[in-house]
């Protein structure tokens, strides 16, 4: 599957648990815990991140975590010297959620729309 049906079934899997994205991206930036949340979206064992959704053997399909850059950056999941950079490219949070799109082969940054 290309990168763009991917992001598209992400986007229509994820469409359910917006309200609570949403509400939690706000707390985050609401609470200065950071000024960039994201949300891991993946279906392993994962610890990272606060657990929001746990995924099961049918719905919902993925397991999501909040966490932030600071947290990424301090579990060397983005390194140090591409923290800067990540930043400048980062979306408005309150325009966007960062999603941390992980399975088993790879792993990608995706910025979807509050309004999807």
């Amino acid at each position: 599957m290309n990168a763009e049906k991917q992001y598209i079934q992400l986007q229509q899997d994820l469409k359910p648990y917006l309200p609570m994205l949403q509400k939690a991206a706000d707390t985050v930036l609401d609470q200065d815990i950071s000024r960039y949340p994201i949300f891991v979206v993946h279906r392993q064992d994962l610890e990272l991140g606060i657990p929001l959704v746990a995924h099961g053997a049918q719905e919902p399909k993925w397991s999501i975590h909040i966490t932030t850059l600071e947290e990424l950056a301090t579990k060397r999941l983005v390194e140090m010297d591409k923290v800067d950079g990540f930043r400048q490219v980062f979306k408005d949070p309150q325009d966007y959620l960062c999603l941390f799109a992980w399975n088993e082969s790879d792993a990608s940054f995706v910025f979807m729309p509050r309004e999807a």
